[in-house]
């Protein structure tokens, strides 16, 4: 698929219909596989900690350090992308993956644990953005298609954690974290094969852009880029929160809960999340980017505090019915960003907006692992709903004062 062929589809030609199709099917396949390989994690956490004599906030640590490196890597695979296309971007990431988290798996400690996932971090985080700045590029609906993107990775939610606490339980942690490098090899050979060749966005743009600092404070302090930044900050904070440590506040906090009954919740809640986020995406282009952010925010608290403050299986089955149709703000999120960009600078100005706020918000499994242990579920996630609230009062302000952010 030429760059020609990508202009045309972003017109509407049907002709390009079933190559739009195979763009989409191959990506949101990656995103499944290097989301999911992270996704293998949190279930056997208890499992890592007794193996390592650790703690929940020193393993929580361990995540951080993961998912900060993926946001770092956010903003460079952009500016690859954009100049040598994003197909090469999407492979090398699938690649990283694989060999990451082949690593963790053979970890002989919590320190190489931690530096396995650093390395696991590097290499899905040269994943994501080229994703969303192909799919803009070849999709007109971008809030659809990059809802069907997130949901990629939601359906991750459903399978591997379900699979990692049962393998987990059955043959161990190192078992259960290797089926990540299984499958997200395949992945690699299919986007290598498959996947079209698009002509890059911006093959002129030299990489030493990456540290035009001048550049790079233009594009994050543009209104409503500074404003989508906010919003993105706070739900990825709650995201990171919800990946990392779920399942062991399930097993800590709800009685009778063990690792494989957690990780089939966690599954659960994902395999909403994979259904609400492409009715969110199809929302946001339907109505407003903010409307269908704000429904997110609303679902997600609520789903937070049922599941603190409603007893039995009443609290814990409506909790995490609620809390799956609450994340599915990954689509709006990232098309409102899109909206700001122009086709050249989507894979620079996504990539660079995606590290601020993912490596903003990647504490977010440290310090409510930390809340956890010295003052329990109840300010760690309360904390999250905190958030979450002060998140829905900018969408108010946006709106009712008409400021067109």
């Amino acid at each position: 698929m030429t760059e020609s062929s990508v202009a045309a589809s972003r017109d509407g030609a049907s002709s390009d219909g079933g190559s739009q199709r195979l763009v989409l099917a191959v990506v949101a396949g990656g995103n499944f596989t290097q989301l999911g390989a992270r996704f293998l994690l949190p279930p056997v956490v208890p499992l890592v900690i007794t193996e390592f004599d650790a703690s929940e906030s020193t393993v929580g640590l361990a995540l951080t350090l993961l998912w900060g490196t993926y946001a770092l890597f956010q903003f460079p695979s952009g500016v690859l992308a954009d100049r040598y296309g994003e197909r090469r971007l999407l492979l090398a990431g699938l690649l990283g993956t694989v060999v990451g988290t082949a690593a963790i798996a053979l970890a002989p400690s919590l320190v190489a644990y931690g530096l396995f996932a650093v390395l696991l971090g590097a290499g899905a985080g040269m994943f994501f953005s080229p994703a969303s700045s192909l799919l803009s590029r070849t999709f007109t609906n971008s809030g659809q298609a990059l809802g069907a993107l997130t949901a990629g990775g939601a359906l991750a939610g459903v399978v591997y954690p379900a699979v990692g606490g049962y393998l987990g339980e059955t043959f161990g942690w190192r078992v259960a974290v290797a089926v990540g490098a299984a499958v997200a090899l395949p992945a690699a050979l299919a986007t290598a094969g498959l996947l079209p060749r698009v002509e890059p966005a911006n093959p002129e743009r030299r990489l030493t852009a990456a540290v035009d600092r001048g550049r790079l404070f233009e594009l994050v302090s543009r209104p409503s880029v500074a404003y989508t930044t906010v919003l993105a900050i706070v739900v990825s904070f709650t995201f990171q929160s919800f990946t990392s440590l779920f399942p062991t506040f399930l097993i800590q906090y709800r009685a009778g809960i063990d690792t494989t009954t957690a990780g089939l919740l966690f599954g659960a809640v994902f395999g909403l999340s994979s259904l609400a986020q492409p009715v969110a995406g199809r929302v946001s282009d339907t109505f407003t980017r903010d409307l269908a952010i704000a429904a997110s925010v609303v679902l997600t608290g609520l789903g937070f505090l049922l599941l603190l403050f409603l007893p039995g299986r009443v609290g814990l089955v409506t909790g995490a019915i609620t809390l799956g149709a609450g994340i599915s703000w990954p689509g709006p999120v990232q098309a409102r960003f899109m909206d700001q960009f122009s086709d050249e600078e989507r894979g620079y100005g996504f990539g660079l907006v995606r590290t601020t706020y993912m490596f903003a918000a990647a504490p977010g499994s440290v310090i409510v692992g930390t809340l956890a242990e010295r003052v329990g579920w109840v300010a760690a996630y309360g904390t999250v709903v905190g958030l979450l609230a002060l998140a829905l009062t900018v969408l108010l302000v946006n709106a009712v004062f008409r400021l067109d952010l």
